[in-house]
């Protein structure tokens, strides 16, 4: 043989054998590793914020998705809001899923 046979031959692709199993397992791989790092996390901080928002009475010191700071004044039994002071002779109805933490956490902060 020559030389010139020789490259020719090393510039053919080898055939590859199993080559669909590595790609099947890339993926599942890769699924794993966003589950763990993106959406496990995630998942756990809603049911914390739905605990919170669960476990709300009357007193509570909270902070509104919107920014408003106030004292929970009502919460009904079967309602999804509750009524919120946020000054003197000031209450508004807000909704129990716009509430997302506890004032005081906020002046830790």
């Amino acid at each position: 043989m020559n030389i010139i046979s020789i490259i020719l031959q090393a510039q053919q692709p080898a055939q590859q054998g199993g080559g669909g199993l590595s790609l099947i397992i890339m993926m599942v791989a890769i699924f794993a590793i966003m589950y763990f790092l993106m959406i496990r996390p995630q998942q756990k901080k809603q049911k914390e914020l739905q605990k919170f928002r669960n476990e709300l009475k009357k007193g509570d010191k909270v902070v509104t998705i919107g920014g408003i700071y106030g004292t929970i004044e009502e919460i009904p039994e079967n309602g999804n809001y509750v009524m919120m002071r946020v000054d003197t002779n000031v209450r508004i109805k807000v909704a129990k899923s716009s509430i997302v933490r506890d004032f005081s956490d906020a002046q830790q902060q």
